[in-house]
């Protein structure tokens, strides 16, 4: 059978819990929309976001540790906004968006993230800590 590739593809379809999810981690992740647009075209490695290094590529709002910036791109990837790049060695230290992560980001282009709200805050934190699917 032959394989035919498809003018316009067609997008992904997620339940709406699971988009605002990914919505309220987004807004209260330290990062700032220029990460997010870079990864639109490109893997971004962790050297670039952590430290000065994210304050200078216009990444991060404050300098992250290493650590810690894993740790928040490791969040991302639990509700489904990024994934780990990976080479031909295997998993790479580099993330771009998902599916959802490019629906999510194109709301967004040429804007600012909107601040979260305390409830969106309250709300991640609850998520997060007990690792709750919804």
């Amino acid at each position: 059978m032959p394989i035919m590739d498809s003018p316009t593809p067609k997008a992904f379809s997620y339940p709406q819990t699971t988009i605002e999810r990914a919505r309220r981690s987004l807004i209260c992740s330290p990062f700032n929309i220029g990460l997010f647009a870079t990864m639109r075209s490109q893997s971004v490695s962790v050297g670039a976001i952590a430290n000065e290094a994210g304050v200078k590529n216009g990444y991060t709002k404050n300098p992250l540790s290493e650590l810690t910036c894993d740790n928040e791109l490791d969040w991302l990837i639990q509700v489904g906004l990024l994934r780990r790049e990976v080479d031909g060695q295997g998993i790479t230290d580099s993330f771009r968006l998902t599916p959802l992560g490019h629906q999510l980001i194109e709301k967004y282009q040429g804007k600012n993230l909107p601040a979260p709200s305390w409830r969106d805050r309250l709300y991640d934190i609850v998520i997060r800590w007990f690792r709750l699917p919804f």
